[in-house]
């Protein structure tokens, strides 16, 4: 029996098939641990700034519930919130420089 294709977890990439703005950095993470930070930056430019970013403030969201039991204390926070839209912004912009050819052209979605 075969089993059903799994559709793509990205919606950009299962209904247009195009990569969207962070395509390509659960691949460049994975490289990035295994230390082939060369690869990963070919995945995604920014992952050396998305990633850490991400885990610092899952871990301090996951610290905050433990102490106080609520969830969305940093998040919050003035400085995370304008450090998430910078974040944002950068990836836009390196998306659409992409598109245009730049740091190797759009990430392969297949």
């Amino acid at each position: 029996m075969a089993v059903p294709a799994i559709p793509a977890t990205c919606p950009l990439r299962w209904l247009l098939h195009v990569p969207c703005p962070s395509c390509g950095l659960t691949r460049a993470a994975r490289l990035a641990l295994t230390g082939d930070l060369e690869g990963a930056t070919h995945l995604h430019p920014l992952w050396f700034v998305v990633l850490p970013y991400v885990g610092v403030v899952a871990l301090a969201e996951s610290r905050a519930y433990v102490r106080d039991g609520a969830w969305g204390a940093v998040l919050g926070t003035p400085r995370v919130k304008n450090l998430g839209a910078a974040i944002l912004v950068a990836l836009l912009v390196v998306w659409i420089a992409r598109w245009m050819g730049a740091f190797g052209g759009p990430v392969d979605v297949s």
